[in-house]
Protein backbone atom coordinates (compact mmCIF):
# COMPACT_ATOMS: atom_id res chain seq x y z
CA UNK A 1 0.00 0.00 0.00
CA UNK A 2 1.68 3.45 -0.89
CA UNK A 3 1.94 5.69 1.62
CA UNK A 4 -0.60 8.25 0.24
CA UNK A 5 -3.45 5.79 0.20
CA UNK A 6 -2.53 4.92 3.48
CA UNK A 7 -3.00 8.56 4.95
CA UNK A 8 -5.97 9.19 2.53
CA UNK A 9 -7.80 6.10 4.53
CA UNK A 10 -6.54 7.19 7.88
CA UNK A 11 -8.07 10.99 6.64
CA UNK A 12 -11.09 9.01 5.38
CA UNK A 13 -11.50 6.89 8.49
CA UNK A 14 -11.06 10.07 11.10
CA UNK A 15 -13.48 12.09 9.20
CA UNK A 16 -15.88 9.07 9.75
CA UNK A 17 -15.37 8.75 13.79
CA UNK A 18 -15.97 12.50 13.61
CA UNK A 19 -19.28 12.70 11.47
CA UNK A 20 -19.94 9.66 13.81
CA UNK A 21 -19.49 11.45 17.29
CA UNK A 22 -20.85 14.65 15.54
CA UNK A 23 -24.70 12.80 14.92
CA UNK A 24 -24.20 11.22 18.50
CA UNK A 25 -23.99 14.95 19.81
CA UNK A 26 -27.04 16.49 18.02
CA UNK A 27 -29.11 13.29 17.45
CA UNK A 28 -28.94 13.20 14.07
CA UNK A 29 -29.29 9.55 13.46
CA UNK A 30 -28.62 9.76 9.41
CA UNK A 31 -25.11 11.83 10.10
CA UNK A 32 -23.55 8.93 12.57
CA UNK A 33 -24.91 6.43 9.74
CA UNK A 34 -22.80 7.81 7.63
CA UNK A 35 -20.33 8.07 9.37
CA UNK A 36 -20.29 4.79 10.40
CA UNK A 37 -20.31 3.99 6.40
CA UNK A 38 -17.58 6.38 5.67
CA UNK A 39 -15.59 3.97 8.79
CA UNK A 40 -16.35 0.84 7.09
CA UNK A 41 -15.74 2.31 3.33
CA UNK A 42 -12.09 2.79 4.83
CA UNK A 43 -11.75 -0.64 6.12
CA UNK A 44 -12.67 -2.26 3.31
CA UNK A 45 -10.32 -0.13 1.03
CA UNK A 46 -7.11 -0.72 3.65
CA UNK A 47 -8.41 -4.29 3.05
CA UNK A 48 -7.97 -4.41 -0.54
CA UNK A 49 -4.78 -2.56 -0.27
CA UNK A 50 -2.78 -4.92 1.79
CA UNK A 51 -3.93 -8.00 -0.39
CA UNK A 52 -2.57 -6.29 -3.31
CA UNK A 53 0.54 -5.90 -1.09
CA UNK A 54 0.81 -9.60 -0.76
CA UNK A 55 0.38 -10.14 -3.85
CA UNK A 56 3.02 -7.56 -5.31
CA UNK A 57 5.69 -9.34 -3.16
CA UNK A 58 5.39 -12.79 -4.51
Amino acid sequence: MGLDDKIKNAADELSGKGKETAGEATGDEGLRAEGKGDQAKSDLKQAGEKIKDVFKKD
